[in-house]
């Protein structure tokens, strides 16, 4: 079965101005219950969880600052949340939908955290709204299992995976594979073991042509135990916060050869949603949506 970490965003309400677009994280589920993609047992609720990974991620110094909200307050800026314990709070159960669902996708195949994604939290620092970096962490809780010897991390979001990118530099278990919008932010970009900078106005043609050819290659080369895939939807060409020019069709069509390439060469693999900014709700929505309905029928 297809298990999915939910957390309703307004359990942890942000502040006014911070809304859109976090309603997604509440509108996907009730979207892919009504269209019967899910049922209730698909989902399941994380809590906060046990310190231990968050720690091997992060740096204790800054771990310990964030939740005691003592982050110096240029550093607290670049977060662009608030601090709150709320939101602290949210974003230690966040990780745990990750470490959750390495567990389900272990035993699945497959598993997925509606949130996540929080790819520009770095081990000593948060920035762009991402304070502690789930798949970062999950990536540490496998490498402590005896059968998991090699990660990838497939991040497709259109902003760099600079955290992640950091946090791995020194790592030869974890392959960090980033493909994005070479203007978009970050604007100093970290070195990922493998980045691919797009130029404005990709579109689907040219960056499912540069996946698919990379994608098996890589696998190939790094033989993963267990693949990341951050599945971001601000590829879209409608995106506020993206440069690139990907359709909803396009978007799915990644997400497919993601998905059925992990699913054909028996990779588990957990899949964090991770940004989407078009002006429209409901493109947000389908484009979400599509990740988790392919998920479903490849897999299941």
């Amino acid at each position: 079965m297809l298990k999915i970490a939910h957390q309703p965003i307004y359990q942890h309400p942000l502040p006014e101005g911070h809304r859109f677009p976090m309603e997604k994280y509440d509108l996907l589920p009730k979207q892919l219950l009504h269209e019967a993609t899910c049922e209730e047992d698909n989902f399941f609720a994380p809590e906060i969880p046990d310190d231990q990974f968050i720690f091997e991620a992060h740096e204790a110094t800054y771990v310990n600052d964030l939740y005691q909200l003592n982050i110096e307050r240029r550093a607290a800026r670049k977060i662009g949340f608030p601090l709150s314990e709320a939101l602290v709070k949210r974003e230690r159960i966040i990780a745990d939908g990750t470490l959750k669902a390495c567990d389900y996708a272990l035993a699945n195949g497959v598993a997925m955290n509606i949130a996540g994604g929080t790819h520009h939290a770095y081990s000593n620092r948060g920035e762009a709204f991402c304070m502690l970096n789930d798949q970062a962490i999950g990536a540490h809780y496998l490498l402590s299992k005896s059968n998991i010897n090699k990660i990838l991390i497939v991040d497709l979001d259109v902003h760099q995976g600079n955290g992640t990118a950091e946090i791995f530099q020194q790592n030869s278990q974890v392959f960090t594979f980033s493909m994005h919008g070479k203007s978009n932010y970050p604007f100093k970009k970290e070195k990922s073991d493998l980045d691919i900078p797009l130029n404005d106005n990709c579109g689907d043609d040219e960056y499912l042509k540069i996946l698919q050819k990379v994608l098996p290659q890589l696998i190939n080369q790094e033989k993963p135990d267990f693949i990341f895939y951050l599945s971001g939807v601000d590829i879209l060409a409608t995106d506020k916060l993206g440069r690139l020019g990907c359709s909803i069709k396009g978007c799915k069509q990644r997400d497919e050869l993601v998905i059925s390439t992990c699913q054909k060469l028996g990779i588990p693999m957990e899949i964090s949603m991770g940004g989407g900014y078009s002006p429209e709700i409901k493109i947000i929505i389908e484009a979400h949506a599509n990740t988790f309905r392919l998920a479903q029928e490849i897999w299941f």
